[in-house]
């Protein structure tokens, strides 16, 4: 079996790494692996030649050139819902500090610290009612995409008594299907937003989500929302926020996101992008974002690539060797390998085949190694984006 280096990228729990067998070496100063496994560092797939796979230990994959990743064949994975848990208990408790005035109250609390130990109850009851605020529960909910996340944040809005609203601009039936069925779906994001009293945003960043709440997102609100997001900074037009902040459009903006322009604002409660800063995030993501890597390493298995199709086959014990060939979607690419296999005489194994729309990724099973004249004649063809051979003992 080969050995494959691997490179670690920021902190990354151990109990994923640990999973990892003799034939792997990790070191996060190698500068040439054939797997990275990072969290949320920035990483140019340009910098590393011999790269296989990447393995994002969380969801968001912006910090990736994942175009790049895909013109050189290099398969990227994340790790969706293993941080859901961590983000949506961090969600929750933030609404409900901000309409139970809890930063007020706690601010007012710790100044208590100046006051005669015998006023001290006496200045509590006289100005406690400064602090009243309202109930989560009877409020009516808006999640704006509805990925594992968004599904776990809607279905927590009806346990918690509120009704709820969600919308996803491009829905999977599995998501969709672990939806309480008190939860309403719209069609449009306007039917999600005019009913909301808090919406809260779980999308990914892409050319499409990028400014999306812009100032026309917001008008389409009910006046006096409170915005939420524990997605994505680039989500929102930060301008169009504040503009909306000022003339009470929205009552509050709560962001795991600060920067210069809303640190400080009264109508803004920030977290330090703490949404899947948990042991047990920190944990699931690692031992997730490793299983996908060495599957992929050791067999050229796909799960959770978001940008190669999702692809598994076990080898039967008749094959000495897996082929991988990744290719552009075009016609015919089938065909073509077989039938260059088939005119140097190489029987095929098993022969599974994906499609994603942008990629297709071929596994070929077979019972000997091919010679590097056939892989230069695969190669050759101005579709075939990459090959590999997987030896097998």
């Amino acid at each position: 079996m080969t050995s494959f280096r691997i490179k670690t990228i920021n902190a990354i729990a151990p109990e994923g790494l640990e999973l990892l067998g003799d034939d792997y070496s990790v070191n996060p100063d190698d500068d040439n692996p054939h797997g990275i496994v990072v969290r949320s560092s920035q990483v140019d797939v340009d910098d590393f030649p011999e790269l296989l796979a990447l393995a994002r230990a969380g969801a968001g994959v912006n910090n990736i050139t994942v175009g790049k990743a895909t013109e050189k064949g290099i398969c990227v994975f994340n790790t969706p819902g293993a941080n859901a848990n961590a983000v949506v208990d961090l969600v929750f408790p933030m609404i409900g500090i901000w309409l139970r005035n809890i930063y007020q109250g706690i601010a007012f609390c710790k100044s208590l610290a100046d006051v005669p130990p015998d006023q001290v109850n006496g200045e509590v009851e006289s100005r406690k009612a400064a602090f009243r605020g309202v109930e989560i529960a009877g409020k009516t909910l808006g999640v704006v995409g509805l990925g594992q996340i968004g599904v776990r944040l809607a279905n927590g809005g009806i346990q918690r008594f509120m009704k709820v609203y969600g919308f996803d601009p491009f829905p999977s039936l599995d998501n969709i299907h672990n939806l309480m069925p008190e939860v309403t779906v719209t069609r449009a994001v306007r039917d999600t937003l005019v009913h909301s009293d808090i919406v809260s945003l779980h999308l990914p960043v892409n050319e499409k989500t990028i400014g999306m709440v812009n100032a026309e997102f917001i008008a389409e609100m009910k006046p006096g929302a409170i915005l939420v997001n524990y997605a994505r900074g680039p989500i929102v037009d930060e301008e169009a926020v504040l503009a909306a902040l000022d003339s009470g459009q929205l009552a509050a903006f709560i962001s795991d996101f600060p920067t210069p322009g809303v640190i400080g604002h009264p109508k803004i409660l920030t977290t330090p992008h703490l949404g899947a800063s948990t042991a047990e995030s920190e944990e699931n993501c690692s031992r997730m974002a490793v299983g996908e890597l060495s599957a992929y390493l050791r067999y050229g298995n796909i799960t959770h690539s978001v940008n190669f199709p999702n692809i598994e086959s076990i080898p039967a014990s008749t094959v000495r060797t897996r082929l991988i060939v990744i290719n552009r979607d075009v016609p015919g690419m089938i065909g073509f390998a077989t039938n260059v296999l088939g005119n140097h005489g190489i029987n095929i194994v098993s022969f599974n085949n994906e499609s994603n729309g942008n990629v297709g990724y071929n596994i070929i099973d077979l019972e000997s190694p091919v010679d590097e004249k056939i892989i230069a004649e695969l190669e050759a063809n101005e579709d075939v984006v990459r090959t590999r051979q997987i030896m097998f003992a």
